[in-house]
This record gives C-alpha cells, structure tokens and sequence, in this order.
C-alpha cells in the first residue's frame, strides 16, 4: 500500500480547518499524515491543535522579518527540513512566495467562488459581508492550487451554497463553512491519489485508476 500523502499545514489563527483535516485522517477518509503545522503568530491556537496530534508545530513569525522576500526565504527553508509533497494553507493570512519547488503543491481553500469576491483584503468574514451587501444569491467555497498571488492559482474543486434572505455573515460562514469541511480533505485525497493534472488554468481531475 503506498505511503500516505504527506502533509505541512500552514495557518495563522485558530486551526478549525487543520482540526477538520485531522479528523478526515483519523476517520479513514483522508490518506495523508500532517507532518509539521507552522505558524505566522507565536499565539495561533492551530499550534495547540498540532501538540495535541503529536505533530510539530513551528513558529515563523512574519514580525520578525523585515520583508515579504525575507520571511518568504526562512519558511521555503523551514518546509524544506520536512519534505512535506503537499502543502495545505488553512487560514494563512500572510503573503508567501514559495519557491519554485512547491509550485503545483501547494492548496488553499477560499471561503467564496472564486474568481468572485477573492484577493487582497478578501479573507474570513470580509467575504461573508461582501457577498451579502453584493446581493448574490449562491456563494460557497473554492479549493486552488497556490501561487504567488492571493487567491490567483488553478481550480481544483468548487461547492455552492445559497444565500438567504435573513443570512447575516455568521449564518453564511458557518454554512460556507459545512462545504469547506467537504472540499478541502477531497481535493487532498484526489491529490494523495495522483489525481489531478494541471493544464494551464485548469485542473483536470483524473478518473480513478
């Protein structure tokens, strides 16, 4: 049986996401193993989630660089001592430009359908918000491949959800919320499974071998 995907999870705030990929893992659904969970705040609590795994959790704290390029360097050095084939961000609120060895394995997931409401400054509940005072009637999440630009990468899988007229942004996150739980360990599992081919702008899921 081959070895389960590997796994370096980067976040900034409280691992919800992190904890959802956990459980995937520990359900059986998800073929993949977390081997290193970094940080870009000391007090991010997706760090306890990762003590309370067993896994490493490391801090690279963008503060202490003085530029993007800077702290861009010491993170591509600091995944490279882990060997990760994957790279998930899950709730990673800082600019990243990952070296050109991680380019095509790096995932972000996106609380919207992108290319709607996604880029700078559109993260967390500033999407929910926006979408609701746009007056859309269907927003959901989006799964990608990672490049250097926010929100930019391939599409890799999409899931919808409808607004309602009484939703406040609380109500669609947590909504949006049920579908990024689905997405994200799917297109994980798709890429364990050598599944997925990037063509361009566009990923091309693989039939099943």
């Amino acid at each position: 049986m081959a070895e389960p995907v590997k796994l370096a999870v980067l976040l900034s705030g409280g691992g919800t996401t992190l904890e959802n990929i956990f459980t995937k893992i520990d359900d059986g659904s998800l073929d993949a193993r977390v081997a290193v969970v970094i940080a870009t705040r000391p007090d991010a609590y997706g760090l306890q989630r990762a003590k309370n795994h067993g896994v490493a959790a490391v801090v690279v704290e963008r503060k202490k660089f003085p530029s993007a390029d800077a702290f861009s360097e010491a993170l591509n050095a600091k995944l490279d001592e882990y060997g990760p084939d994957l790279v998930c961000l899950a709730g990673f609120m800082v600019m990243w430009k990952m070296s050109d060895r991680y380019l095509g394995r790096v995932m972000n997931i996106h609380p919207a359908l992108i290319p709607a409401f996604c880029g700078k400054g559109y993260y967390g509940h500033f999407v929910h918000e926006a979408v609701l005072e746009y007056g859309a009637k269907v927003s959901g999440c989006t799964v990608h491949f990672a490049d250097r630009r926010y929100d930019h990468g391939p599409v890799i899988l999409q899931k919808a959800v409808p607004v309602l007229d009484d939703d406040t942004p609380d109500t669609l996150a947590a909504r949006v919320f049920e579908k990024e739980c689905e997405a994200y360990p799917e297109a994980i599992q798709l890429f364990a499974e050598g599944r997925l081919r990037i063509e361009g702008r566009r990923v091309r899921v693989l039939p099943e071998k």
